[in-house]
């Protein structure tokens, strides 16, 4: 007999249990609490240079009943010294977050020895802003978005964070309304590229060839200050017109030194800003430590804090 049932039909409650068995079979209760993820990867948003830049994003499973919920975003900028980016070095940790009920998009931005800054701020603007015209077939609100970056990610993310009311570090004709970011969240982030070999670290920071000169356009960062000053988010901190911030930075990172967070929350406390500072005792420049359970929630806490 056909037993066929036409899917748009019957909701899964009424479809009927399965009476079948077999000898030696076990049987659990199913959890309907939400853990998945989609990806959607290569999506293109813009022509810039003879290149083609793509987004990556991470959209999480609405729950049954709730088909229509909008999430927040995340703007995620991967970092890269200002280089080629990998997108997927962190494709695989941030379905963490978007599975708490976060639409998290990874973008890309030219590369330093393309494109010097303010490109990479430029491009995060430019993806932001097709991400919104988007923001219906993404299922995110697009009042509720936030930004976050490691590294020169989180450099270039505090960078948008800070202008996004400013209509002078853009590159696009025609658009120039503020876009709506809500708080940034910056892990382990350049601050003020030409103080970085003040402190230890691994890298050279100031030679033409270094990530910070590739960054100012193939220069030595010791004969270029303003420009080094002008690439920086302390040239942009304007009161009452900065979003609330998170930084997250390791006490043995051997690339980008401590002391540039350090920097930057000084400043924030200053001119009075909404700012949380966190040390990770120990860590190293990325890793494990920025996605275990605890700091995890912190970045969730701060998200639900400053959300519509």
């Amino acid at each position: 007999m056909d037993r066929y049932i036409p899917p748009r039909e019957v909701s899964r409650e009424a479809f009927p249990e399965s009476d079948q068995s077999c000898p030696g079979m076990q049987s659990l209760p199913a959890d309907f609490t939400p853990r998945m993820c989609r990806a959607v990867l290569q999506v293109p948003y813009a022509e810039k240079g003879g290149r083609t830049l793509h987004l990556h994003l991470i959209v999480p499973e609405q729950k049954e009943g709730e088909e229509g919920r909008k999430f927040p975003l995340l703007l995620f900028i991967q970092g890269s010294a200002w280089r080629q980016q990998d997108l997927g070095l962190n494709l695989c940790n941030l379905p963490q977050i978007a599975r708490r009920g976060f639409v998290v998009a990874l973008v890309e931005y030219r590369p330093s020895d393309i494109a010097p800054f303010p490109a990479q701020i430029c491009d995060a603007k430019t993806a932001l802003r097709f991400l919104l015209r988007h923001h219906e077939e993404y299922s995110f609100d697009p009042g509720n978005v936030f930004v976050w970056g490691d590294a020169s990610g989180g450099h270039t993310a505090v960078m948008t964070a800070l202008t996004a009311h400013d209509p002078r570090l853009l590159d696009e004709d025609g658009d120039t309304q503020p876009l709506p970011v809500r708080g940034c969240i910056d892990y382990y982030g350049p601050v003020l590229v030409s103080t970085m070999n003040h402190e230890p670290s691994t890298q050279d920071h100031v030679g033409a060839d270094s990530p910070e000169g590739m960054l100012l356009g193939g220069v030595r960062v010791d004969e270029h200050e303003k420009e080094a000053f002008l690439a920086s988010p302390l040239a942009y901190l304007q009161k009452g017109k900065v979003p609330p911030m998170l930084i997250v930075h390791g006490s043995r990172d051997r690339l980008v030194p401590f002391g540039q967070s350090c920097l930057l929350f000084d400043a924030l406390q200053k001119n009075g800003c909404d700012a949380a500072f966190y040390k990770l005792q120990g860590a190293d420049h990325g890793g494990a430590p920025f996605f275990s359970p605890a700091v995890l929630q912190i970045v969730e806490n701060f998200l639900r804090a400053h959300g519509t």
